[in-house]
């Protein structure tokens, strides 16, 4: 496939680097020569220094042959002009990253198809949804649904209590018969190592286990695991920007009790016209003494996403200090997102990592339905569906050439949620749950295409 990329951010950069893994032909387009640098000394890519609106840029980037035009500069009118005159030049596919949400849900009276944009992505909304989700299963460090929640993966850290730390895969499920999960994937603790699990290995103290499970799965995950479903009734929100103002508002309409803290005066009163069943504090979110006066010990979860990173990472640690349930904070840039366990926050999300990996499922040769990436892990989570020319089609999972770094999950059939096993017969239409490291991707990819 090829793919043209208007941006070498840190969104444009990541695009590139999981493109460059499956030998994709890959031009990178950007007007900061040291950006363009770095992406051609780390990445086998064609780079392109210039405006991505200019038509002699795209025309020398060869438009007009490409399969998809990717636009991720920080400027949404960019982006979507880029898209516009990419189509019109002969690229097949075009996809805009955008910063106003309107665009995402707007009427019929406007079509940004036949503008020339094929897919709008929008980072707000992305980390709305992902704190959503976050919030609904709290004591976990991270979750996500495939299918409204017919398999769900859900992260948790393995403290000495737990029945099956110490014993293998195998041994646990022959301890457990009973259970509606599966762990998919491992990182022990100290590591920056990922294992993707199979019969014979261990569960150790300390190990940050993902699994997948069905609905029924997960109060078993919480038995097992010594995990308490606390119930998120109370919530303070560390900033009112874009994003800030979308969470407290979702979370009003849904009857939580909201405290938003934001420094600036003129916002703050802003949302307290725009929110009235939420509390608005205008104040300094660093200082100890506002928290403490506002009760923080009363409050549930404490979700930071000031535009601030590291005051976002510092006052989730005072709030955790607290006894705060559910931390969770914003950061953009890509390398905090790596120590979220080490640092003592439970989740760190990062904007820039949703819209790429979002973007990245448009561009899978199978036919990709979900994708995510695991918090603080070299993994992905990819949903496939099955085609009738699909190899595996008709195979049963014990008998696919699977890579070993790539692991099956689970199955969803006719709606229904499945912990697939290796007598499991996969056939057209099922939607297939697998975890696989960066390096396995291309070779899970052909068995679905």
């Amino acid at each position: 496939m090829r793919i043209i990329i208007a941006g070498a951010g840190e969104v444009g950069f990541h695009l590139a680097k999981l493109l460059s893994f499956e030998s994709q032909d890959i031009t990178l387009i950007d007007i900061d020569k040291e950006r363009l640098n770095n992406a051609e000394n780390q990445l086998d890519i064609r780079v392109i220094r210039g405006n991505s609106c200019s038509l002699s840029v795209l025309k020398e980037a060869n438009i007009s042959d490409s399969d998809l035009l990717i636009a991720v500069t920080a400027y949404e009118t960019t982006n979507i002009t880029v898209c516009a005159l990419s189509k019109q030049l002969g690229c097949k596919r075009t996809i805009a990253r955008i910063s106003s949400e309107e665009y995402i849900n707007v009427n019929a009276d406007v079509s940004f198809r036949k503008l020339g944009v094929d897919e709008l992505i929008s980072p707000q909304s992305l980390a709305a949804v992902e704190i959503q989700q976050l919030l609904d299963q709290s004591a976990f460090t991270n979750s996500y649904e495939f299918e409204e929640g017919e398999l769900t993966l859900i992260g948790a850290i393995l403290d000495g209590s737990v029945p099956f730390v110490g014993k293998s895969v195998k041994e646990a499920a022959s301890i457990f018969p009973d259970v509606h999960f599966m762990p998919i994937a491992i990182q022990r603790k100290g590591t920056q190592l990922t294992i993707i699990p199979r019969g014979d290995t261990e569960f150790h103290e300390g190990d940050q286990v993902y699994f997948i499970t069905l609905k029924e799965g997960v109060s078993e995950i919480y038995k097992l695991t010594g995990k308490i479903k606390e119930s998120i009734s109370n919530v303070m929100i560390l900033g009112g920007g874009r994003l800030g103002y979308n969470v407290a508002k979702d979370l009003c309409e849904k009857k939580f009790n909201v405290t938003i803290i934001e420094q600036d005066k003129l916002k703050a009163l802003e949302i307290a016209d725009k929110i009235p069943d939420a509390m608005v504090i205008h104040g300094d979110g660093r200082s100890i003494e506002l928290l403490e006066e506002e009760n923080i010990d009363s409050i549930d979860a404490f979700i930071a996403v000031t535009e601030d990173s590291e005051t976002n990472i510092m006052t989730c640690l005072m709030a955790k200090s607290k006894k705060v349930k559910k931390t969770i904070a914003l950061v953009e840039n890509m390398d905090y997102f790596q120590l979220s366990n080490s640092i003592g926050i439970d989740t760190l999300i990062n904007k820039k990592l949703l819209t790429a990996n979002t973007i990245f499922r448009y561009i899978r040769r199978g036919d990709v339905l979900a994708m995510t990436t695991l918090n603080n892990f070299n993994a992905e989570i990819l949903e496939f569906k099955v085609k009738s020319d699909s190899k595996i089609n008709g195979m049963k999972i014990k008998d696919i050439d699977f890579p070993r770094s790539s692991i099956i999950g689970g199955v969803i059939k006719n709606g229904k949620g499945i912990i697939s096993l290796g007598d499991y017969k996969i056939v057209k239409n099922d939607r297939v749950v697998v975890c696989c490291l960066p390096r396995a991707i291309q070779k899970v990819e052909s068995l679905f295409s």
